[in-house]
């Protein structure tokens, strides 16, 4: 009976360790899953924390009598400013975010430009302030326009030439015991009563120094009795006489550019163009679809490099007059959705080359577009090359890429 009972002993005790052995399997099981779902909850946590603000840089404002370009104050981004007509900037024109949190340069300050702050008239001369010139009010004995000749010494306003067509005889009549002489319109009278002649008034001259009007949008011919205006090669003088219209050279085929390239018209000139698209580099190469536009080929799906590449590369070229007055609008940039797909909900606009960057900034012009402005003129002839890049963004995911590269032929003149 003992052996019996240790045999039902031991196969209880068997029992109870296949029980408890099952009890950990399922112990284990559920400390598993309760941790799996721990690492899921604190994943989507993490995922859903806020991420730490971008640095910023505080709020710039335009400056009194000027403006304002840049709306994002994030670190590297550049505001702009220029001043209104009458006023120069003084302090930092442009200034860029730092990392920390601060600008670069100084507050930029609007003055007025006074032309008699530098004391231009000599002589006891009181200055007079006009728009964008001055006028000497000079004491007796003195005379020109800072002042600056003894008055019986003051050269003449007119051209004194040994050419008989610049001088002619007055004609003279007898009034009342008096000789009484008169010169021709465009001639003025010296010497003495006596002797006198009439001599051509150099209207180029008098004018340029009595500061008036100006005559002439080149340059002005002095002929006796009067003047004419000329314009440079490359330009037409229009009906008024004074002013000059470039010469369109590739409308009229007065160009010699070869079969392949473009002719463009600039100021007093032509360019023959033959825009290029860029070698093929690793993934990404590009065909041609147009005169003036590049496109690139499908790109493999496991290429990264080749989808941050441009897909559309674009050519333009823009004459401009020298000096031109800023700030000006040079050159826009859209999305274009295709038929059936959403288009980017976001744009983002910068200059991404070339040999003139602080000349310009890009601006949004409303939600699907964006605009090039020139901020600070060009003085020609010169050739300015820039490259402007417009990047899509659908639900903040990047889409694609656009190049424009755009060539400025700034002329020698301001018309």
């Amino acid at each position: 009976q003992s052996c019996l009972s240790r045999q039902q002993l031991l196969a209880a005790i068997r029992q109870m360790q296949q029980l408890l052995k099952g009890q950990e399997t399922r112990f284990s099981e559920g400390l598993r899953a309760v941790r799996s779902r721990l690492s899921t909850i604190h994943a989507s946590l993490a995922k859903a924390a806020p991420e730490p603000p971008t640095p910023s840089c505080p709020a710039l404002q335009a400056p009194a009598d000027g403006r304002k370009f840049g709306t994002k104050y994030l670190v590297d981004h550049e505001v702009h400013f220029a001043c209104d007509p009458g006023f120069q900037l003084l302090g930092s024109s442009t200034r860029m975010c730092q990392a920390n949190g601060s600008w670069t340069g100084q507050e930029p300050h609007c003055a007025e430009i006074s032309e008699c702050s530098s004391s231009p008239c000599q002589n006891g001369g009181t200055c007079l302030e006009g728009l964008n010139h001055f006028k000497c009010l000079c004491p007796p004995q003195w005379a020109g326009t800072t002042c600056q000749y003894q008055a019986q010494t003051a050269p003449p306003a007119w051209s004194v030439t040994d050419d008989p067509a610049f001088s002619r005889e007055p004609r003279c009549a007898q009034i009342a015991q008096t000789q009484q002489c008169s010169c021709d319109p465009g001639f003025h009278m010296s010497g003495t009563a006596a002797n006198g002649i009439c001599q051509d008034l150099n209207e180029c001259e008098v004018y340029q120094q009595e500061g008036g009007p100006r005559l002439c949008a080149y340059a002005c011919v002095n002929i006796p009795g009067s003047f004419r205006c000329s314009c440079p090669a490359g330009y037409v003088l229009l009906g008024d006489g004074k002013s000059c219209e470039d010469i369109d050279e590739c409308s009229l085929s007065q160009d010699n550019c070869t079969s392949g390239s473009t002719c463009i018209n600039t100021g007093g000139g032509f360019q023959c163009v033959t825009p290029q698209c860029p070698p093929a580099a690793g993934n990404v190469s590009y065909v041609k679809t147009s005169p003036f536009q590049c496109e690139r080929n499908p790109c493999p799906m496991e290429s990264r490099s080749c989808h941050q590449a441009p897909k559309t590369i674009s050519f333009h070229y823009l004459p401009l007059p020298s000096k031109l007055q800023t700030p000006a609008p040079l050159f826009r940039m859209a999305a274009a959705a295709a038929p059936g797909r959403p288009g980017p909900d976001s744009l983002r606009f910068g200059i991404a080359g070339g040999n003139s960057r602080g000349h310009f900034v890009v601006q949004r012009s409303d939600r699907h577009s964006g605009e090039l402005l020139l901020l600070h003129s060009l003085r020609g002839p010169r050739t300015v090359h820039l490259d402007v890049d417009m990047a899509e963004y659908l639900d903040r995911a990047f889409q694609a890429k656009h190049l424009s590269k755009i060539t400025l032929f700034v002329s020698a003149y301001e018309f």
